[in-house]
């Protein structure tokens, strides 16, 4: 699907199908409630431009569809009134037309207009929230089961604190904040929870040592850096208190469908942002770990999803290898219980890291905007 972004200015020529300078002929078409696609009366076949023009006093979204099956081949989304923003596509025989879908009001479908030759690019089926609403419960109950094992993985970890033995708490550390890193599609529905367990001190006037650094990094940081284990008693009995909150909670929380799919890019975009630069370490030197631990999130949302993409998505086999391929690089910097820190790597280890990832993530966004839900009405 042809998503286009940019701002063109209205040409006031005639509305015919012209050529400019790309060499592509290009129509100008109207977003309105009255005028729905009107300005197409001479259609063409092959590669071509039209010039969405939203003459409404409102923001709204744009299809090209086949009015019939209602597949998409191009789509805008939050063209301003009075903007115009190109939509490049390919059409062939076929029926087609415009869905104008303002941000308060009902649905309206432009005129139908036919062509007769040539083959169209590719067009998938539209997802609804109900579609989604199945993957996601099945989602939200494996983070139920997962929020377990994070508790019980952080009451080992708070044990060994209380206990004294600080080398089984670096040891007990990892495990209990992989298993919280791998449910990182939920994060969003987790509210100030996640803050609790997970935060950073990013923002904090005291940094590292500001009291409202808490959760696993609160406790990393203690532990690689020298702090008694009568130092961590408070942090590791807050960080249980508040997974255990949270795992109580959790089945009267409310995952949003509609934001599965995004959800499935932003784990690793994230992990791009904030594992790979190091931004996350307080000395435990485990970015890899936690990046290898949310490549097991994202594979565990596009399992949910893989029904609906499985019909929509060509790119989908090309992905499971991209994420195969994914795994095994960053499994080669796992030796036992340990891992490579990111400042031990090589220039060409570095380079093979990153570009799996963004390669990724850049193919994790076609899934985030193949399974962002569109109105039909």
């Amino acid at each position: 699907m042809c998503l286009a972004a940019g701002v063109l200015a209205l040409s006031h020529g005639g509305r015919q199908a012209r050529a400019a300078s790309d060499g592509l002929p290009h129509t100008t078409v109207e977003v309105s409630p009255g005028r729905c696609g009107r300005g197409w009366d001479h259609p063409v076949s092959g590669v071509q431009v039209f010039e969405v023009h939203n003459t409404s006093d409102g923001p709204a979204e744009v299809y090209l569809e086949d009015p019939k099956s209602q597949v998409v081949y191009g789509e805008l989304e939050d063209i301003g009134p009075g903007t115009t923003r190109p939509l490049t596509v390919r059409l062939g025989k076929g029926a087609y037309a415009f869905k104008c879908v303002p941000d308060d009001a009902d649905a309206v479908t432009g005129p139908t207009v036919r062509i007769t030759s040539g083959r169209s690019g590719p067009a998938v089926a539209p997802v609804t929230e109900h579609d989604l609403i199945p993957p996601a419960l099945a989602y939200q109950k494996w983070v139920g089961g997962g929020l377990d094992q994070v508790l019980r993985l952080t009451s080992m970890l708070r044990e060994a604190i209380d206990r004294g033995d600080l080398a089984g708490a670096r040891a007990a550390w990892l495990p209990a904040h992989l298993e919280y890193e791998r449910l990182g599609a939920a994060y969003d529905a987790f509210g100030d929870a996640d803050g609790e367990i997970n935060g950073t001190d990013a923002g904090l006037p005291g940094g590292v040592h500001d009291k409202d650094l808490t959760g696993f990094h609160r406790i990393e940081y203690g532990l690689w850096h020298g702090q008694s284990a009568a130092d961590l008693r408070v942090p590791a009995a807050g960080l249980v208190k508040a997974v255990t909150a949270l795992r109580d909670t959790w089945a009267q929380a409310r995952m949003d469908p509609a934001q599965l799919g995004l959800r499935a890019h932003e784990i690793l975009e994230n992990t791009v942002q904030f594992e790979l630069t190091g931004r996350t370490d307080y000395g435990s030197g485990s970015n890899l770990a936690t990046a290898r631990a949310n490549l097991d999130g994202t594979r565990q949302v596009l399992s949910r999803l893989r029904p609906l993409l499985a019909t929509r998505y060509g790119g989908l086999t090309r992905l499971e290898k991209e994420l195969a391929a994914a795994q095994e690089t960053l499994d080669g910097f796992r030796h036992g219980d340990e891992w490579t820190p990111l400042a031990r790597l090589s220039r060409s280890q570095r380079e093979s890291v990153d570009a799996v990832l963004d390669d990724l993530v850049e193919r994790l966004a076609s899934v985030a905007t193949l399974c962002d839900p569109r109105r039909t009405v």
